[in-house]
């Protein structure tokens, strides 16, 4: 890895800056560990049956679209007045979704000194033949390289897993999440059917999902970590994906998509740079999934890929 390609990604972003720097001092700064501090600082809001509780409505719906990690660790000491790696009750957690657990798994391991970045796909390990709407952190190891973990999976030591999975967490095999960027290609070639593709506990799937979340993928390596559901841009298929893409949009989004799939360092950052249909604005529609539709300005200078 080059030297800027380090730096680049060792840099907090906006979203994953995580604040005041006195509540991560005694983390730890192993990959693994810190995944591990990640799942007992956070739960999915749609898994607190998984863990024999609930969450309130309030907290249901409106934790999830906390977009930046510095304010999420402020909700977490709220819920809970104690150090990072003090044990949590499943309801004493940040409830988000797995973007969450991604952006904050990335966020400590740029504090502690390991280059990582998030990745938006498709996960296979949720529901038989289906990919599923998932995040991923992608970290570089000194030996190996770039390397998936997901933190949301990860087992807690303290509470029996909610999850059974046939490989390890913290390093994700690639047939077993797919970049959006290959699942678009896969469909634009015919070798996959986009109804497979989407949120299953939610019903909802096809191409518009996928086109989105290849300019959302785009957008994270090069930090402009947004929501799950904000769009913009060529990336934008309205609501129910009413919006369709023409000739020209289908170019941009098959050359974003092949740039996501080999994410060479230089290309990505061009591309963003040079495609306005393609870079992050100051303002993006946001379709939330529970209190509708509604235009978000953001943080700091989307347009240098630090949104």
């Amino acid at each position: 890895m080059l030297p800027a390609e380090r730096h680049f990604y060792l840099t907090q972003s906006v979203h994953s800056d995580p604040g005041m720097a006195g509540r991560l001092a005694e983390l730890p700064d192993g990959p693994d560990e810190l995944a591990l501090l990640v799942r007992h600082l956070l739960i999915h809001r749609e898994e607190a049956g998984r863990f024999g509780c609930a969450l309130p409505e309030s907290r249901y719906r409106s934790e999830a679209e906390t977009r930046y990690i510095g304010d999420i660790l402020d909700i977490v000491v709220q819920l809970h007045d104690a150090p990072l790696t003090a044990p949590r009750r499943p309801l004493d957690r940040f409830a988000g979704t797995c973007r969450d657990f991604a952006l904050l798994h990335c966020a400590l391991l740029r504090h502690t000194g390991t280059p990582a970045r998030i990745r938006c796909g498709y996960a296979t390990y949720f529901a038989e033949g289906f990919h599923d709407d998932h995040w991923l952190t992608e970290y570089a190891h000194p030996e190996r390289g770039w390397v998936l973990s997901d933190p949301q999976m990860v087992p807690d030591v303290r509470i029996e897993s909610p999850y059974d999975l046939d490989f390890d967490p913290l390093d994700v095999p690639r047939d077993r999440f797919l970049v959006a960027g290959e699942g678009w290609l896969r469909i634009r070639r015919g070798e996959a059917d986009p109804k497979t593709f989407g949120v299953s506990v939610l019903g909802l799937m096809g191409m518009w999902m996928v086109r989105a979340n290849v300019v959302r993928d785009l957008a994270a390596l090069n930090r402009a970590e947004v929501l799950p559901w904000d769009s913009w841009g060529v990336g934008d298929g309205g609501r129910d994906g009413q919006n369709e893409a023409g000739e020209e949009a289908l170019a941009v989004l098959d050359e974003a998509a092949r740039a996501t799939v080999t994410a060479d360092f230089d290309e990505v950052r061009a591309l963003y740079r040079d495609t306005p249909g393609l870079r992050v604005p100051e303002t993006v529609t946001s379709y939330q999934s529970y209190d509708g539709e509604c235009e978000v300005r953001l943080r700091g200078d989307p347009q240098a890929g630090e949104a």
